[in-house]
């Protein structure tokens, strides 16, 4: 059987695959919902453009949630008003800038993609 091909990283040149895609997101969902996000939750996803990106917004719809994208390369004025205008509460991303901005926002639960791909046995 040919594996499907979702995304491949433009910087790295990584492939991931749909069966890669589908494992990713699913342990991902499971650590978003244990860090509270349910059903019409916002979450706000910054990362830059590549897999960890799709995982983490896949992840989110699957959780339930609604996901926001914020661009990774915004000025610091624009995250903190972008991140106070979506009133969310969890933030994925690794972007200094942006988990600076969410330090002056409703955002509590503040999420690495390392914290989305962990063992769930965690």
């Amino acid at each position: 059987m040919d594996e499907r091909i979702v995304m491949v990283d433009s910087c790295t040149g990584l492939k991931l695959t749909e069966e890669q895609l589908d494992e990713r997101s699913a342990i991902a969902t499971v650590h978003l919902r244990r860090r509270g996000v349910r059903t019409g939750d916002t979450v706000l996803i910054c990362l830059p453009v590549g897999p960890d990106l799709l995982v983490a917004t896949d992840a989110v719809i699957a959780a339930g949630g609604v996901a926001w994208p914020l661009p990774a390369d915004l000025d610091e004025g624009t995250f903190i008003d972008r991140i106070q205008e979506s009133g969310a509460r969890v933030m994925i991303s690794n972007v200094r800038q942006a988990l600076e901005a969410a330090d002056e926002s409703r955002v509590r639960v503040v999420l690495s993609v390392a914290d989305l791909s962990a063992s769930q046995s965690s």
